[in-house]
Protein backbone atom coordinates (compact mmCIF):
# COMPACT_ATOMS: atom_id res chain seq x y z
CA UNK A 1 0.00 0.00 0.00
CA UNK A 2 1.28 3.54 -0.85
CA UNK A 3 0.97 5.72 1.89
CA UNK A 4 -0.35 9.37 0.94
CA UNK A 5 -2.04 10.89 3.85
CA UNK A 6 -1.98 9.49 7.33
CA UNK A 7 -3.11 11.92 10.57
CA UNK A 8 -4.16 11.20 14.27
CA UNK A 9 -7.62 11.23 14.77
CA UNK A 10 -8.45 10.93 18.02
CA UNK A 11 -7.77 9.41 21.77
CA UNK A 12 -11.13 7.61 22.29
CA UNK A 13 -11.96 6.75 25.84
CA UNK A 14 -15.18 4.87 24.95
CA UNK A 15 -17.67 3.72 22.28
CA UNK A 16 -18.99 7.14 21.74
CA UNK A 17 -15.92 8.54 20.26
CA UNK A 18 -15.02 5.55 17.73
CA UNK A 19 -14.35 6.61 14.25
CA UNK A 20 -18.35 5.96 12.48
CA UNK A 21 -17.02 5.83 9.01
CA UNK A 22 -16.63 1.74 8.73
CA UNK A 23 -12.77 1.70 7.76
CA UNK A 24 -11.36 -2.31 8.74
CA UNK A 25 -9.70 -1.02 11.94
CA UNK A 26 -5.92 -2.82 12.84
CA UNK A 27 -5.02 -2.93 16.38
CA UNK A 28 -2.01 -2.91 18.52
CA UNK A 29 -1.62 -4.25 21.56
CA UNK A 30 1.82 -5.16 23.48
CA UNK A 31 3.51 -4.28 26.59
CA UNK A 32 4.82 -0.59 27.24
CA UNK A 33 7.85 0.07 25.27
CA UNK A 34 7.74 -2.88 22.76
CA UNK A 35 7.71 -0.55 20.09
CA UNK A 36 4.18 -0.28 18.74
CA UNK A 37 4.53 4.06 18.16
CA UNK A 38 7.85 3.28 16.38
CA UNK A 39 6.27 0.53 14.32
CA UNK A 40 3.34 2.35 13.24
CA UNK A 41 5.81 5.69 12.14
CA UNK A 42 7.74 3.20 10.28
CA UNK A 43 4.42 1.65 8.19
CA UNK A 44 3.61 4.66 7.41
CA UNK A 45 7.08 6.52 6.26
CA UNK A 46 6.71 9.37 8.95
CA UNK A 47 9.17 9.70 11.99
CA UNK A 48 6.68 11.08 14.29
CA UNK A 49 3.22 11.23 14.00
CA UNK A 50 2.90 8.30 16.52
CA UNK A 51 4.42 9.81 19.43
CA UNK A 52 6.70 7.71 21.35
CA UNK A 53 7.45 8.00 25.11
CA UNK A 54 10.30 7.91 27.16
CA UNK A 55 7.48 6.63 29.98
CA UNK A 56 5.84 3.57 30.21
CA UNK A 57 2.23 3.32 30.68
CA UNK A 58 1.61 6.54 29.55
CA UNK A 59 -0.86 5.77 26.58
CA UNK A 60 -4.16 5.51 28.48
CA UNK A 61 -7.03 5.66 25.81
CA UNK A 62 -7.49 3.66 22.21
CA UNK A 63 -5.25 6.47 19.83
CA UNK A 64 -6.70 6.42 16.36
CA UNK A 65 -4.69 7.08 13.36
CA UNK A 66 -6.25 6.85 9.60
CA UNK A 67 -4.13 5.85 6.57
CA UNK A 68 -5.35 7.18 3.39
CA UNK A 69 -9.33 6.40 3.16
CA UNK A 70 -8.43 2.49 3.41
CA UNK A 71 -7.78 2.11 6.96
CA UNK A 72 -6.82 2.52 10.80
CA UNK A 73 -4.37 1.84 13.34
CA UNK A 74 -5.54 1.82 16.98
CA UNK A 75 -3.32 1.87 19.35
CA UNK A 76 -4.13 0.06 22.47
CA UNK A 77 -2.78 1.01 25.83
CA UNK A 78 0.68 -1.47 27.04
CA UNK A 79 -0.12 -3.78 29.68
CA UNK A 80 2.15 -4.96 31.78
CA UNK A 81 3.81 -1.90 33.92
CA UNK A 82 4.45 -2.45 37.16
CA UNK A 83 4.20 1.22 38.14
CA UNK A 84 0.39 1.66 36.69
CA UNK A 85 -2.03 1.07 40.18
CA UNK A 86 -3.79 -2.48 39.79
CA UNK A 87 -7.29 -0.61 39.73
CA UNK A 88 -5.99 1.59 36.74
CA UNK A 89 -4.67 -1.95 34.82
CA UNK A 90 -7.95 -3.58 35.70
CA UNK A 91 -10.34 -0.61 34.03
CA UNK A 92 -7.72 -0.48 31.12
CA UNK A 93 -8.60 -4.87 30.44
CA UNK A 94 -12.16 -4.12 30.85
CA UNK A 95 -11.62 -1.21 28.59
CA UNK A 96 -9.66 -2.94 25.59
CA UNK A 97 -11.44 -6.39 26.16
CA UNK A 98 -14.47 -4.99 25.40
CA UNK A 99 -13.08 -3.33 21.96
CA UNK A 100 -11.60 -6.37 21.04
CA UNK A 101 -14.98 -8.34 21.42
CA UNK A 102 -17.48 -5.83 20.24
CA UNK A 103 -15.47 -3.91 17.48
CA UNK A 104 -17.36 -4.98 14.24
CA UNK A 105 -14.66 -3.09 12.34
CA UNK A 106 -11.51 -4.87 13.32
CA UNK A 107 -9.95 -6.79 11.67
CA UNK A 108 -6.68 -7.38 12.93
CA UNK A 109 -4.51 -7.79 16.17
CA UNK A 110 -0.92 -7.04 15.95
CA UNK A 111 0.17 -8.15 19.26
CA UNK A 112 3.89 -6.86 19.01
CA UNK A 113 6.65 -8.97 21.52
CA UNK A 114 10.09 -7.84 21.86
CA UNK A 115 12.29 -10.67 19.97
CA UNK A 116 15.40 -9.98 22.71
CA UNK A 117 13.20 -11.95 25.67
CA UNK A 118 10.63 -14.48 25.89
CA UNK A 119 7.56 -13.71 26.04
CA UNK A 120 5.96 -12.58 29.10
CA UNK A 121 3.00 -14.14 31.35
CA UNK A 122 1.53 -10.84 30.21
CA UNK A 123 2.18 -11.73 26.39
CA UNK A 124 1.20 -15.56 26.84
CA UNK A 125 -1.69 -14.54 28.46
CA UNK A 126 -2.88 -11.94 26.17
CA UNK A 127 -2.25 -14.23 22.66
CA UNK A 128 -4.48 -16.87 24.95
CA UNK A 129 -7.07 -14.84 25.25
CA UNK A 130 -7.16 -13.62 21.62
CA UNK A 131 -7.15 -17.38 20.25
CA UNK A 132 -9.54 -18.19 22.81
CA UNK A 133 -12.20 -15.31 21.72
CA UNK A 134 -11.04 -16.18 17.81
CA UNK A 135 -9.85 -12.67 17.08
CA UNK A 136 -7.02 -13.03 14.04
CA UNK A 137 -4.35 -12.14 15.82
CA UNK A 138 -0.34 -11.44 14.14
CA UNK A 139 2.18 -11.63 16.40
CA UNK A 140 5.24 -9.07 15.47
CA UNK A 141 8.37 -9.93 16.63
CA UNK A 142 10.05 -6.31 17.32
CA UNK A 143 13.57 -4.86 17.92
CA UNK A 144 15.31 -7.20 15.53
CA UNK A 145 17.91 -4.80 15.44
CA UNK A 146 18.95 -5.33 18.71
CA UNK A 147 20.00 -8.41 18.67
CA UNK A 148 23.01 -10.13 15.93
CA UNK A 149 21.44 -11.54 12.99
CA UNK A 150 22.49 -15.35 14.03
CA UNK A 151 21.06 -14.97 16.90
CA UNK A 152 16.96 -14.10 14.69
CA UNK A 153 16.27 -17.78 14.36
CA UNK A 154 16.72 -19.04 17.89
CA UNK A 155 14.69 -16.39 19.35
CA UNK A 156 12.16 -16.61 16.61
CA UNK A 157 11.50 -19.89 18.13
CA UNK A 158 11.69 -18.94 21.76
CA UNK A 159 8.64 -16.90 21.25
CA UNK A 160 6.82 -19.37 19.42
CA UNK A 161 7.20 -22.10 21.45
CA UNK A 162 6.79 -19.97 24.85
CA UNK A 163 3.47 -18.65 22.95
CA UNK A 164 2.21 -21.97 21.98
CA UNK A 165 1.62 -20.79 18.55
CA UNK A 166 0.49 -23.74 15.85
CA UNK A 167 2.69 -25.70 13.99
CA UNK A 168 3.55 -23.41 10.71
CA UNK A 169 2.53 -20.18 12.36
CA UNK A 170 5.56 -18.04 12.73
CA UNK A 171 5.76 -14.45 14.58
CA UNK A 172 6.68 -11.69 11.65
CA UNK A 173 10.12 -10.44 12.55
CA UNK A 174 10.35 -6.38 12.48
CA UNK A 175 12.68 -3.75 13.30
CA UNK A 176 11.50 0.01 12.76
CA UNK A 177 15.16 0.92 12.52
CA UNK A 178 16.17 -1.60 9.69
CA UNK A 179 12.88 -1.43 8.00
CA UNK A 180 13.01 -5.10 8.54
CA UNK A 181 9.83 -6.54 7.65
CA UNK A 182 8.13 -3.47 6.79
CA UNK A 183 6.84 -4.98 3.09
CA UNK A 184 5.38 -8.02 4.09
CA UNK A 185 3.70 -6.98 7.22
CA UNK A 186 2.16 -4.31 4.56
CA UNK A 187 0.81 -7.61 2.32
CA UNK A 188 -0.50 -8.86 5.30
CA UNK A 189 -2.54 -6.19 6.59
CA UNK A 190 -3.81 -5.85 3.08
CA UNK A 191 -5.07 -9.08 3.30
CA UNK A 192 -6.57 -8.51 6.56
CA UNK A 193 -8.59 -5.81 5.35
CA UNK A 194 -9.22 -7.17 1.85
CA UNK A 195 -7.45 -4.26 0.21
CA UNK A 196 -8.05 -3.62 -3.57
CA UNK A 197 -11.02 -6.05 -3.58
CA UNK A 198 -14.14 -4.98 -4.66
CA UNK A 199 -16.89 -4.20 -2.45
CA UNK A 200 -19.17 -7.73 -2.47
CA UNK A 201 -16.02 -10.02 -2.33
CA UNK A 202 -14.96 -7.35 0.35
CA UNK A 203 -17.57 -8.23 2.63
CA UNK A 204 -17.08 -12.07 1.95
CA UNK A 205 -13.21 -11.52 2.98
CA UNK A 206 -14.28 -10.69 6.19
CA UNK A 207 -13.84 -14.02 7.88
CA UNK A 208 -10.73 -15.02 6.34
CA UNK A 209 -7.86 -13.03 8.29
CA UNK A 210 -6.77 -16.13 10.28
CA UNK A 211 -6.08 -18.75 7.26
CA UNK A 212 -4.19 -16.19 4.99
CA UNK A 213 -2.38 -14.97 8.01
CA UNK A 214 -1.09 -18.27 8.49
CA UNK A 215 0.20 -18.70 4.82
CA UNK A 216 1.49 -15.20 4.26
CA UNK A 217 3.38 -15.18 7.69
CA UNK A 218 5.37 -18.56 7.32
CA UNK A 219 9.29 -18.20 7.94
CA UNK A 220 11.66 -20.69 7.69
CA UNK A 221 14.27 -19.75 10.13
CA UNK A 222 17.67 -20.90 8.91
Amino acid sequence: MKVNQAEFVISAVGPSQYPEDALPEIALAGRSNVGKSSLINCLISRKNLARTSSQPGKTQTLNYYKVNQDLYFVDLPGYGYAKVSKTKREQWGKFIESYLMHRETLRLVMQLVDLRHPPSKDDQAMYEWLRHHDVPVLVVATKADKIPKSQWPKHLKIVRETLGMDKGVQPLMFSSELTLGKDELWSILEQAIAYGEPEPEAAEAEAAPIETIKEANEHEPS
